[in-house]
């Protein structure tokens, strides 16, 4: 066997074992589960937020179009799960959801039912998944410690921007369809606006007192908390989830899924134009 044959043959395993490689690479980088985060605004006016956008009535005719225009839209990311902001472990959401695909509920203005239920019937889903959990939100502690250390004014400019952004929304509502407010609240900028707002409260510290920052913890505990949730939801890297959720939550959830080696972050815009 002469030494041109046998670098012949080197080169050629090489270059095999090198292709294996990267094959076995693109595989594990595909092997992941994709998770896209619908933040929304609550359709049903349940007002159980700080700042709430007033909704007109999502069961006339017009919304009811719009609805459903977007739902058809959703489809293009295949989710083969839906989790929604429902307590984690209640039997009602899908004993209501059963209810539903027999013809014998009658879906409320709520965005769990409105987009959840439709897309998961028409999806042939058997079941949705709620990983919601609450958790204290101590406010009071930060508007306690504005008073006694000057930062009223600091505070009020803060909650003044709330509104604002709320505002914006409405205004979108109003002149648009469901799916224009949609679209908007889950721009990227949007997103980082809306979580640049509670991070100001990290400026209520001082005097070994932290009652800003511990109210940042406990948000961010909870959406940790929820995100464990739908982590048990996931059982599978070929699942894709839609998780429909208020708003507030989309930034953390999204954060969490980028911080996930195992799972890929997909947004509104890359499916619904």
């Amino acid at each position: 066997m002469n030494l041109s044959y046998l670098k012949l043959t080197s080169m050629l395993l090489l270059l095999v074992s090198s292709l294996l490689a990267q094959g076995q690479a693109q595989s594990i980088e595909t092997d992941k589960a994709h998770i896209l985060v619908l933040g929304s605004f609550h359709l049903a006016n349940h007002n159980k937020d700080m700042f709430n956008v007033q909704a007109d009535d999502m069961l006339a005719p017009k919304r009811q179009a719009e609805i459903a225009a977007f739902v058809e839209s959703l489809k293009a990311f295949q989710p083969t799960k839906i989790a929604v902001e429902a307590a984690v472990g209640q039997p009602e959401l899908n004993q209501k959801y059963r209810q539903y695909l027999a013809g014998k509920y009658t879906p409320t203005a709520d965005e769990i039912e409105q987009i959840g239920f439709r897309l998961a019937k028409e999806l042939g889903h058997t079941q949705l998944y709620p990983i919601n959990v609450m958790a204290d939100f101590p406010f009071e502690a930060v508007q306690d410690f504005a008073k006694k250390n000057g930062k009223e004014a600091l505070l009020n400019h803060t909650l003044e921007q709330a509104p604002r952004q709320v505002e914006k929304i409405s205004d979108t509502l109003k002149n648009g369809t469901v799916g224009d407010v949609l679209r908007y609240m889950n721009q990227e900028e949007e997103i980082r606006k809306d979580q640049a707002l509670y991070m100001t409260f990290a400026r209520f510290a001082g005097n070994g007192e932290y009652p800003g920052p511990d109210l940042l913890t406990a948000w961010y505990g909870r959406n940790a908390r929820i995100f464990g949730n739908l982590r048990n939801a996931i059982d599978s890297p070929t699942d894709r989830v839609l998780v429909i959720y208020g708003a507030g939550h989309a930034y953390w959830l999204e954060r969490d899924v980028l911080d996930s080696d195992d799972l890929i972050l997909d947004r509104l815009a890359d499916y619904v134009h």
